[in-house]
């Protein structure tokens, strides 16, 4: 199986958590657009002013998308 890589956008402020869900909008639109699989994205609260948003990619895809797309970091996807 291969690795699949969970790339995160952070956002803070009073606003993170709407700013997040929002951005996992236009996160869909890409997978939709490219069609790129694995199809899974979310956004979580870590607390009242740090969201994050997030789409998982096969490790082969993902320098392509991290160079088009800029997330704040990444790091190993493991389903849970």
């Amino acid at each position: 199986m291969a690795r699949m890589i969970k790339l995160i956008w952070d956002f803070r402020g009073p606003a993170a958590l709407k700013t997040a869900e929002h951005h996992e909008i236009h996160l869909k639109e890409f997978i939709a657009l490219e069609k790129i699989e694995p199809n899974i994205t979310g956004y979580r609260a870590l607390n009242d002013m740090h969201s994050l948003a997030f789409m998982v990619v096969n490790e082969a895809d993902m320098i392509n998308v991290r160079d088009r797309l800029k997330p704040h970091r990444g790091e190993l996807y493991t389903a849970r």
